[in-house]
C-alpha cells in the first residue's frame, strides 16, 4: 500500500490511466481534487506482485469548526473489486492510516457496485464495514438512483430512433423552432448561474456558486464542458457536464420557465448524448432519480422526462461506513446535520 504523490507527474499519470482503464467515475480523479479546494485529499493505491495498479481509492478529508472531528470521504469508490481481499486490505489499511493522522472519526465509501451484485457487498461488509440496505426515506451523499443510456456501438441515428416519438418531435421542434445548443467557456458562468438561481427557486434545488463552476471548468479541463441552450437571444437552459473513463455525466443543469414551449431541454440532452457518442463512451449518465419510484412526488416529472430517451435505471448499493471513533459516530453526525455541514459536502 502507498500513497499517491500529487506532485509528481509520472505517478500522477498512471494513476489516471489506471482510472481511465476500470472506466471509474470521475469523482475518483486527481482533477476532482482540485475541485474541492476546502478539502484535503489523499489518494491510496494497491499493487499487484508485479508491481502494477490493482486497486486504488481517491479520499477527500473535511475539517470541521471545533469541536467536530474530521470526516473521510470516498467517492464513487473506491476502485477496485472488492472480491479481492488483498487489495481491499490494502485499501482499508490505508484509510486507517488517514484517519489517524487527520483524527478523522468516520470514513464514507459509496462505491458504483450495483444493488444486485450481492458478492460485492457481502465482501466489503466481510471487510468489516458498515452497511444499511435502502429504505425510501434514505439519504445519500451521491444518488443511489441514476438513470443511463447505453451507448456504445450505437450510432446517433440508432439513438435517436430508439427514442420514445414525443422526445423525438421536441427535439427536431427545438431545431425547428430555431433553438440553438452550443459550448462555451466560463464567460458565459454568469448566464448559467442566473439560470441556476431561477432553477432554485422554482423547485427548491440547492446551488453552487459561480466560483465552484469556474474551478470545475478550470480543473476537469477537456473533460467538462458548459452548454446553453438560447432562443432569440436569451438563454432558456444551461448544464455542466463532464466526460470521464467512457462515460459522459450531465452533473448539473437550470433552466427558466419562459419558452417551455420551444423544448429546449431535449436539445440540450441531445446535444450531450451526441458529445458522449463522439468521444466514444459507453455511457451517457442522465443523473439521479431519487423519486423514480414514487408517481405522485413532485419531483417526478423529473424521472419521466428522462424515460423519454428510452434508457435504463441503474441502481447502486449504496454507503458503507468505516467507524474509528464509535462513541463519537451519532452525536458527530447528528450534530454535523443539525448544523448544515452536510450539505457542504
Amino acid at each position: 500500500m502507498e500513497f499517491l504523490d500529487f506532485d509528481n507527474v509520472a505517478a500522477v499519470r498512471e494513476y489516471e490511466a489506471f482510472l481511465m482503464e476500470r472506466g471509474a467515475h470521475f469523482l475518483q480523479s486527481t482533477l476532482w481534487a482540485g475541485v474541492k479546494h476546502r478539502w484535503k485529499h489523499q489518494a491510496i493505491i494497491s499493487r499487484d506482485g508485479e508491481g502494477s495498479i490493482r486497486a486504488t481509492a481517491l479520499v477527500l478529508i473535511k475539517r470541521f469548526p471545533p469541536p467536530f472531528k474530521p470526516f473521510l470521504y470516498c467517492p464513487r469508490g473506491p476502485v477496485c473489486d472488492p472480491t479481492d481481499h488483498e487489495s481491499l486490505k490494502d485499501l482499508l489499511q490505508g484509510l486507517e492510516e488517514l484517519a489517524h493522522r487527520y483524527h478523522a472519526y468516520t470514513c464514507k465509501l459509496d462505491p458504483p457496485i450495483d444493488e444486485t451484485d450481492s458478492r460485492a457487498v457481502y465482501a466489503l461488509r466481510a471487510a468489516g464495514l458498515g452497511f444499511t440496505p435502502w429504505q425510501p426515506d434514505d439519504v445519500t451523499i451521491q444518488c443511489r438512483n441514476n438513470y443511463v443510456l447505453d451507448i456504445d456501438g450505437r450510432s446517433e441515428e440508432e439513438l435517436l430512433g430508439s427514442f420514445k416519438s414525443k422526445c423525438r418531435y421536441n427535439i427536431r421542434l427545438a431545431n425547428r423552432k430555431g433553438v440553438t445548443c452550443k459550448v462555451y467557456g466560463k464567460e458565459r458562468l454568469s448566464d448559467f448561474c442566473s439560470l441556476m438561481e431561477e432553477t432554485k427557486e422554482r423547485d427548491g434545488f440547492d446551488m453552487r456558486t459561480e466560483g465552484y463552476f469556474a474551478r470545475m471548468m478550470d480543473s476537469l479541463g477537456e473533460h467538462c464542458r458548459l452548454y446553453l441552450c438560447e432562443y432569440q437571444g436569451q438563454a432558456l437552459s444551461g448544464a455542466i457536464c463532464v466526460q470521464y473513463g467512457g462515460r459522459t455525466t450531465y452533473l448539473y443543469g437550470a433552466s427558466t420557465s419562459v419558452h417551455r414551449e420551444v423544448m429546449p431541454n431535449y436539445l440540450m440532452q441531445w446535444e450531450m448524448i451526441r458529445w458522449a457518442v463522439e468521444g466514444g463512451c459507453r455511457i451517457y449518465d442522465f443523473g439521479g432519480v431519487p423519486h423514480w419510484y414514487d408517481p405522485d412526488h413532485p419531483n417526478n416529472g423529473v424521472y419521466r422526462f428522462k424515460t423519454g430517451f428510452n434508457g435504463r435505471l441503474e441502481i447502486y448499493a449504496g454507503e458503507f461506513t468505516q467507524v474509528y471513533a464509535r462513541r463519537y459516530k451519532k452525536a458527530m453526525d447528528r450534530a454535523l446535520e443539525w448544523a448544515g455541514y452536510v450539505k457542504m459536502i
